[in-house]
């Protein structure tokens, strides 16, 4: 059945960014193909604990809704199990919100085995409180968003809460299988003190679209880009990309889910290991969506996640993407320390960008000379390999070097260094 739905929100105390809010919700059930066909708004200093909005707001959008032919009401924030009852017995429709949206679009985009489970024990922690209204909600129409959730609609809602609960157990102890081995890998890169750069931002700021950008600048026969698409959460699996420089500098690429305002704390909970990849990064290159007017905003919101991750502490180059739709890159602001002006569709900035990772990432190298023995030509292999060779000349007693390498290589080698 076609889903007509009026979007209703509560702007308290004059919130800034409320109207980008609304607009934000519209984008959010256009993407679980839901048309928006009306819209209502209340200023107040706090909301209605039984309903979320006034009385009289209530029989102004049953009006609305019966003018319109709207058969679901979408609201701006997460209802309580008693607020979509009420609701929906004074409506006489169905009554969903921002988070069930959400949990929508994740289950729709979950590729991996992780994220599905991920999305499934988050939708199940949603529901748990809220079988009554969702069952009520059933019974009066079938289908449409918050019915139809990867297997958790009408059937998971004949579940007692006992079963549910045993249930949420059970995708959990399967989610830790997968979790620690992905852990492994993690102290794998530690040992191998691979550097780790995590993208982070919004949803939709680009964050697959520079991963591929970087890719295919310093990879350009690779095969392994990732999906990047203008849609809200695009990416819900964890990407990890090793990027080898000119100068045979390495560091591995995170790209990872993207954050929006108001975030559902059953999402954040299920995503907390998928998002740990986040706080093991050295640097964070927060990606921006410059052409967006509300990019402040934005940056605030993902700050904040950053911090409830406990990542607010790991240094961070901050990447305004989407550039070119902002006008010609001689109208671009100046790069500054920690804020590069790029585009990662047209690749423009992508070498500026490098040059502050590079700076932040790699300050354990040694400019040196080594003399190599010339029965030693393994270390000439090893050098070649894993350093950046400046130049090269034979001596008498074997083959000079001056490169610049790891610290960790100078102090191992440190009996053929002639001149540091």
């Amino acid at each position: 059945m076609e889903q007509r739905a009026i979007i209703v929100g509560v702007n308290l105390n004059n919130q800034q960014d409320f109207a980008y809010s609304m607009e934000e919700l519209r984008n959010l059930a256009a993407a679980c193909e839901v048309e928006v066909v009306g819209e209502l708004t209340q200023k107040a200093s706090r909301v209605n604990s039984t309903h979320y909005i006034g009385t009289g707001k209530i029989q102004e959008l049953k009006a609305v809704r019966e003018e319109l032919e709207a058969n679901v009401v979408i609201f701006n924030d997460e209802l309580s199990p008693s607020q979509i009852r009420n609701l929906e017995s004074s409506l006489q429709c169905k009554v969903i919100d921002r988070t069930i949206l959400i949990l929508e679009i994740f289950a729709e985009r979950a590729r991996t085995k992780e994220a599905q489970l991920q999305v499934e024990v988050a939708q199940l922690q949603y529901m748990l409180p809220r079988l009554i209204g969702l069952r009520e909600s059933l019974g009066r129409q079938s289908g449409g968003v918050g019915t139809k959730n990867k297997g958790t609609g009408e059937k998971k809602l004949e579940l007692d809460r006992r079963r549910i609960e045993e249930k949420i157990t059970a995708l959990n102890k399967e989610l830790e299988t997968l979790v620690a081995g992905r852990q492994i890998q993690r102290k794998q890169r530690h040992k191998n003190k691979v550097p780790v750069v995590g993208l982070v931002g919004y949803t939709n700021a680009g964050k697959s679209s520079m991963m591929n950008a970087l890719m295919e600048t310093y990879h350009p026969d690779s095969h392994k880009l990732v999906l990047a698409k203008d849609m809200l959460f695009a990416t819900l699996e964890t990407s990890v990309r090793s990027i080898r420089l000119p100068d045979n500098k390495s560091f591995l690429l995170t790209d990872t889910v993207g954050f929006v305002r108001n975030l559902p704390h059953h999402l954040i909970k299920a995503f907390r290991s998928t998002l740990e990849e986040v706080a093991e990064s050295d640097l964070l290159v927060h990606v921006v969506d410059y052409s967006n007017p509300e990019y402040e905003q934005l940056i605030a919101v993902t700050n904040e996640t950053l911090r409830e991750l406990g990542a607010n502490h790991i240094p961070v180059v901050y990447a305004y993407n989407k550039a070119e739709l902002t006008g010609g890159r001689d109208e671009w602001p100046a790069n500054e320390q920690d804020r590069v002006y790029v585009s990662a569709k047209q690749k423009i900035g992508i070498d500026e960008l490098i040059g502050r990772i590079r700076d932040r990432i790699f300050d354990d190298y040694v400019q040196c000379e080594m003399l190599i023995p010339f029965d030693q030509g393994r270390l000439i292999s090893y050098f070649n390999e894993n350093a950046h060779i400046l130049s090269t000349s034979y001596e008498e007693n074997g083959t000079k070097l001056t490169l610049e390498c790891k610290r960790a290589d100078y102090e191992k080698y440190q009996h053929q260094v002639v001149l540091q």
